[in-house]
């Protein structure tokens, strides 16, 4: 996808469209998150736009405490994507002490703090 405009405002516009979109270097052929100006890997500033898989694995995780009144506990996870990107994000689905590293999720555009977010889910099969 060719685009134009920040990054950040691209890979937003991309999650507003229910979509999870990175850029991908032209140079060098790899993807990179956070969405930025140059490429972290070569430096290089062409890249276009391309859709994940989804497909990913839970490099890191934690439990965050809260009170039930306040929503309950929850996790916050690092996610691997199949592409070579890590993302911070959060499993959806199961109890935030059963998130384990190593789990195959696959990524989706959910909503979190009222706005559109990347959440996983543990994966099928």
């Amino acid at each position: 996808m060719e685009t134009t405009g920040h990054p950040d405002k691209m890979f937003r516009n991309g999650l507003a469209e229910g979509r999870i979109i990175l850029p991908k270097c032209r140079s060098c052929g790899k993807f990179h998150f956070f969405p930025r100006l140059v490429c972290p890997h070569c430096h290089a500033m062409e890249f276009a736009w391309h859709p994940v898989s989804g497909r990913g694995e839970i490099h890191t995780t934690t439990v965050v405490r809260q009170k039930p009144e306040h929503g309950g506990d929850y996790n916050i996870c690092m996610v691997e994507l199949e592409e070579g990107v890590r993302m911070m994000s959060r499993v959806e689905g199961l109890a935030p002490q059963e998130v384990k590293i190593g789990m195959v999720v696959t990524a989706y555009v959910g909503e979190a703090a009222g706005g559109a977010a990347v959440l996983c889910k543990p994966a099928e099969g």
